[in-house]
């Protein structure tokens, strides 16, 4: 652990900063910029949000929206290159995380990552369930209050990325919430958890039923005809409440290319380590015990009995 305030000295001179989530941001590494940009405007540091590839729920763009998040593609910016980066729920030197052409500073995480060493401040925690508890523990440290709509953000983050604190949850991300909650828009965060799943999803899910492999105490489908990240993610929850099963993995082609999404419940099946496996010469992959992602960037590398073979390998 960092103390927040060993960041400012880098930054503290700049005009501005930018704060980078990673390619395909999800709602805990909006939340989570969001709430490290309003904490600098504290201290009197001005920051802009951006991202590379592109925003894929519907719900993280009503959150966007609700709260005027003002997060905008890398490419709107003409970004230097002695402009300070800020890298926010991922890590510089990451598949996942584009190394843009200004100067990256900072690392602030809870993945299951090696700390670059080639930047001036790096915490990374990868026992918390969600970077929004780490973003709220720097409030807690300065002393600051979160707003509303920071909390809502934040709170909505943690939410989403414990499975609403059923997964990967450590002390802190349980402070978190119990401070987060009181002072947040409870309604709607509520009501965004219930509602997103989108009609025009349900196909995939039906493509899921269809295809899906289930033995062993786990579970395998391969879309082939796609499937996004984020998606993946969340029919990976879904097969996870059935009864036979304790392990998740799902691999999609999008385009030239094959996501993979992992979940876990059980200690000796680590999500993290095993698509690192699958994936060693052909891909990369990473993230937590209990929940991971993947790529294969190159399609025609991409084997589908191949991959069910390595992983039932892996899992007996």
């Amino acid at each position: 652990m960092n103390s927040i305030k060993n960041l400012f000295p880098y930054i503290k001179d700049e005009d501005f900063i930018y704060i980078q989530t990673h390619n395909f941001p999800d709602h805990d590494a909006v939340a989570s910029a969001y709430g490290l940009k309003y904490l600098l405007e504290q201290e009197g540091i001005t920051s802009h949000l951006i991202y590379e590839g592109a925003i894929q729920r519907d719900s993280l763009f009503a959150l966007i929206e609700h709260l005027n998040i003002p997060i905008k593609h890398a490419g709107e910016y003409p970004i230097k290159e002695e402009e300070k980066i800020v890298i926010v729920d991922g890590c510089k030197g990451n598949k996942n995380v584009t190394d843009l052409i200004g100067d990256e500073v900072a690392v602030i995480d809870h993945h299951e990552v090696t700390s670059p060493d080639d930047v001036e401040f790096s915490d990374i925690r990868p026992e918390y369930g969600a970077c929004s508890s780490l973003i709220y523990q720097y409030f807690l440290e300065l002393g600051h209050k979160p707003s509303r709509d920071i909390a809502t953000a934040l709170l909505y983050g943690l939410q989403v990325d414990t499975l609403q604190m059923s997964r990967g949850v450590c002390n802190d991300d349980l402070e978190a919430y119990y401070g987060l909650y009181p002072e947040a828009d409870v309604q709607f965060i509520n009501s965004k958890l219930r509602n997103h799943i989108q009609e025009k999803e349900l196909p995939f899910y039906r493509d899921a039923f269809d295809n899906v492999i289930i033995r062993n105490r786990f579970a395998f489908c391969y879309f082939k005809e796609g499937c996004n990240q984020n998606l993946l993610g969340i029919i990976g929850d879904f097969f996870l409440t059935l009864q036979e099963v304790d392990f998740v993995f799902l691999c999609a082609r999008n385009d030239s290319q094959i996501n993979f999404s992992l979940r876990s419940e059980v200690p000796e099946w680590n999500a993290a380590i095993i698509i690192q496996e699958i994936l060693k010469g052909i891909g990369f992959g990473g993230g937590h015990a209990d929940m991971a992602g993947g790529i294969i960037k190159d399609a025609s590398r991409f084997n589908e009995d191949d991959i069910l073979v390595r992983l039932s390998g892996l899992l007996l």
